[in-house]
């Protein structure tokens, strides 16, 4: 062998046979099989060099400049139209020069469509006298095409959305998003059977006939390509949802205004609407105030605007929806009973879900819990824009909604679906507005439910006793009765209960006076609001016990309530009544409790108050008294000593009221209100807005669900950076709808990338008699089939993804043999099996494998040029046979010293 050691770089790469048929890289790699190389190319807005004499001029220049530089690095210009790919160069080095050559057209001339009339050009082009002539080294690739997939059922099935209402409503038909592609994801398999090292003489392709038969081939590679965008239903809901959120139409504007008469009539009610918020409520019959009732109420005022039959959803779509959305409505049962089932359904299967990590997904994204209204809501509205109606049918449900929200409202009836508690403000704002709705709900209910237990008992109190001579008795009395009949309710829920009882019976006024007296004699006055003692402590003035008082919990807020608050605060500004007025706003709350405190601890001090709320505050230190003892002697803080104290001022002008007698921190009416308007003004692009983390949330968890069935590496680890990047761009307070756009078109790919891998793991599924050990090497197959650009097939055509390959080409074949009639009656099962097991007659006559679409043949050696004592030097030639396509890339290596 020729040592090649001092050849330039480019020269050896010639020769070396680890670079041949790359799966991916450029041109003039898979050609030449050089690793370094520069490229000149004329401009983006040049025309191209296709005249001979500026080629050559080029050429030229590119040779004087090598030489000059001494570079040894091979220099290539692009000449022709730039489709053509058609390149010429130069590679210099000491005492040796390569020339590439190229020769592009468009049919393959006929004496050249075989491998003997090619070795013919590469000798005559060598132009080698020498007898014998050194050996050729041949490397054969063909490249088959796969196009037909029909003999294989597409795994995906899109769902029938005619039969989505059929049957029981559940989470199956609305509790999920469709996921799949509508289509074949993967459009071509391109199998490529590779003879890498043939001598000449071995192998005879010629004009008559050829050995080069794809089974025997030692080496068989694949790729498939896939589909440009196909239809999947994921991202389709998904696009068609992210739409509505740039359309400008208000729901009247979409559904249209009702008849002016009936207008009429309700522009007459709006003058009335503050004396009915205000009136008493009527006594409601048991049987109107079953739960049944919820959704047929709710539309009655819908019904008014329009007629049934020009509704946007149909009757049927909506009650399966808002049953879906409310299932509490489903049964019907009395108030009292509906009341005490709606609460623990809320919490129902929480604590089982918290264990999963995707459950807490929701407060990385700021979207809402999975079980939650809003989660299911936007699932509704999702399935509705895309397959019930569009933009109009969205606002017919949102209306519907909302309506179905006020009669909750309206009749003490809680939200399904919602967490107890304050606003999560992690949520998103229209999950933190269903939750304050229903605070107001529950703040509603027990004020409603104490009242009837006082005025039980006052009844049952005069009865007895004729009439007491003050009132105050009986509220003690009422408020150990409301402690005994619902002991699990909190103290707040009590004793905010009970201040329309006392407003409205004017008891305010009576329980003054014992105040006003007890300021006089101090502990004389009877504690009312005692919660429990703390601790061994007792008041500083006397020896009483230090009662924690009942107090009213601060007043839930939303997170665009905080931000208004913060803005209002912040607008006060740093001046000395900026800064006072700021700090009396702030200290209702403050306030409220100290009014408790002095209501549960007759007699105290501010110091006692400050050593049960701001323990910190109320420093205790050990000093020696005029005997000689040590004692603990307690003093406030420097921060409660500074003048004009807030705490003090406060404290002086907080007045003895247990907070069953404050005025409440909580307005539940005026808060329910004003989220029951959010909610109503809101347009249908708003809605979509608010819901759109919702629907990024179960559009992850759907991927993750699907991604987690066919165990795809590379998704996995896309998916988790999907999340990553989700929660930078849901956090923010106002969103970036391009970056958004952007991040659904991700979402998208997933889709895409889960549905092909689905769909090869249907193709190269393993057969009834396959063994373990199959059926791994066929999972890695496929797997790597979505990973890599070029996979090999291990055992080639012998092993088993090659028979599976083998077997589809044969029915590839067999199809494309029939006509189409013929097609369509033959069955599946004979499709697939029975022609493979002919024996003979006319199937044998059908080829296993089509021609091959693309044939590249390579030849090597090295032989001295230009003269026989020359130093024997690599020469190349690449030749690419296609259909429409035929070219030479050679590259001839001349002996620049000896010559």
């Amino acid at each position: 062998m020729i040592n090649t050691n001092s050849f330039p770089l480019a020269m050896q790469d010639l020769l070396c046979m680890n670079n041949d048929f790359p799966p991916r890289a450029h041109c003039l790699v898979r050609w030449y099989g050089i690793r370094e190389f520069v490229v000149i190319t004329p401009g983006t807005n040049c025309e191209a060099i296709i005249s001979e004499s500026k080629c050559n001029l080029l050429h030229s220049s590119v040779s004087i400049a090598l030489a000059n530089s001494g570079c040894q690095v091979p220099m290539f210009v692009q000449i022709q139209q730039k489709w053509r790919r058609v390149y010429a160069g130069e590679c210099q080095g000491p005492g040796v020069r390569t020339d590439f050559e190229m020769v592009h057209l468009r049919k393959v001339p006929s004496q050249y469509n075989h491998l003997s009339g090619l070795l013919d050009i590469f000798k005559a082009k060598i132009g080698c006298n020498l007898s014998p002539l050194p050996p050729i080294n041949i490397a054969i690739r063909f490249t088959y095409i796969l196009q037909d997939w029909q003999q294989h059922a597409w795994p995906q099935q899109p769902p029938d959305f005619d039969t989505l209402l059929g049957g029981e409503v559940g989470g199956v038909e609305f509790g999920k998003l469709p996921f799949g592609a509508c289509e074949e994801p993967i459009r071509e398999l391109h199998l490529a059977t590779t003879w890498p090292h043939l001598a000449e003489g071995i192998v005879v392709d010629n004009d008559v006939y050829s050995d080069l038969d794809p089974l025997q081939a030692p080496h068989w590679s694949v790729r498939v390509r896939t589909a440009d965008n196909p239809q999947c239903l994921l991202g389709d809901f998904l696009t068609e949802f992210f739409k509505l959120c740039g359309r400008k139409e208000s729901t009247e504007e979409v559904l249209g205004r009702g008849m002016p008469e009936e207008e009429g009539k309700e522009n007459s009610d709006i003058s009335s609407a503050l004396s009915k918020l205000t009136e008493p409520a009527a006594a409601v019959p048991i049987s109107k105030l079953s739960v049944s009732n919820i959704v047929h109420s709710a539309r009655k005022h819908i019904r008014r605007h329009r007629h049934t039959d020009e509704s946007p959803l149909k009757t049927d779509v909506l009650n399966s929806v808002l049953l879906y959305l409310f299932p509490d409505a489903a049964v019907e049962k009395s108030s009292e009973s509906s009341r005490n089932r709606t609460a623990p359904t809320n919490t129902s299967g929480t604590a089982e879900q918290e264990k999963t990590p995707d459950y807490n997904l929701y407060q990385h994204l700021k979207s809402a819990p999975s079980d939650s209204l809003t989660y299911r809501l936007a699932l509704c509205v999702c399935l509705v824009n895309y397959t019930y109606g569009g933009l109009r049918a969205v606002a017919h449900l949102w209306q519907e909604f909302v309506l179905e929200l006020r009669y909750r409202w309206e009749n003490n009836y809680l939200v399904y679906g919602l967490a107890a508690g304050p606003p999560d403000l992690r949520c998103c704002l229209l999950h933190q507005k269903l939750q304050m709705l229903n605070c107001c709900i529950e703040r509603k209910r027990a004020r409603d439910e104490a009242r009837k237990v006082l005025e039980g008992n006052r009844g049952r109190e005069r009865k007895v006793s004729g009439g007491g001579p003050s009132d105050r008795p009986t509220a003690e009395a009422a408020a150990g009765s409301t402690r005994e009949v619902s002991p699990g309710k909190s103290w707040d829920s009590w004793s905010d209960s009970e201040d329309e009882f006392f407003e409205c019976l004017s008891d305010q006024g009576e329980g003054e006076a014992p105040h006003a007296e007890g300021d006089k004699e101090g502990s004389k006055v009877k504690a009312e609001g005692r919660l429990h003692p703390q601790g061994n402590m007792t008041l500083l003035n006397s020896t009483e016990p230090l009662y924690i008082p009942v107090t009213q919990e601060p007043a839930p807020m939303t997170e665009d309530l905080l931000e208004e608050q913060s803005e209002v605060l912040a607008k006060l500004g740093t001046s000395a009544e900026g800064t006072h007025l700021r700090a009396r706003m702030q200290s209702a709350c403050l306030l409220s409790d100290m009014e408790s405190f002095k209501a549960a601890n007759p007699g105290c001090a501010l110091d006692d108050f400050v050593r049960w709320y701001s323990p910190r505050d109320y420093v205790e230190e050990e000093v020696e008294d005029e005997k000689g003892n040590m004692v603990l002697k307690g003093m406030m803080s420097s921060r409660m000593m500074i003048p004009g104290n807030m705490w003090v001022e406060a404290w002086e002008s907080a007045r003895v009221t247990p907070a069953r007698r404050q005025r409440r921190l909580f307005d539940d009416t005026k808060e329910a209100e004003k989220v029951l308007h959010y909610l109503a003004v809101q347009k249908p692009a708003d809605v979509t807005q608010n819901l759109l983390p919702c629907i990024l949330h179960a559009a992850i968890l759907k991927l993750k669900e699907e991604e987690s069935v066919e165990d795809i590496p590379s998704v996995k680890k896309s998916i988790q950076q999907v999340i990553s990047q989700a929660s930078k761009l849901l956090h923010t307070l106002s969103h970036d709808y391009k970056k958004l756009e952007d991040f659904i078109n991700q979402l998208m790919a997933l889709e895409t990338a889960i549905t092909q891998a689905r769909s090869l793991k249907a193709k190269f599924a393993t057969c009834e008699g396959g063994t373990a050990e199959d059926t791994e090497e066929l999972e890695k197959f496929v797997s790597s089939l979505l990973e890599d650009p070029e996979v090999v097939v291990l055992g080639a055509g012998q092993g088993p993804a090659g028979s599976i390959i083998h077997r589809l080409f044969i029915n590839s074949q067999r199809l494309a043999d029939f006509t189409s009639d013929e097609a369509a009656l033959l069955s599946p099962m004979e499709d697939e099996f029975g022609l493979e097991k002919k024996p003979g007659g006319g199937s044998n006559k059908v080829p296993d494998f089509p021609p091959p679409a693309g044939r590249e043949i390579l030849l090597r050696t090295c032989v001295p040029r230009p003269a026989p004592y020359s130093k024997a030097l690599p020469q190349r030639l690449f030749c690419v046979l296609m259909k429409e396509e035929f070219r030479l890339a050679g590259a001839f290596s001349s002996d620049t010293t000896f010559f």
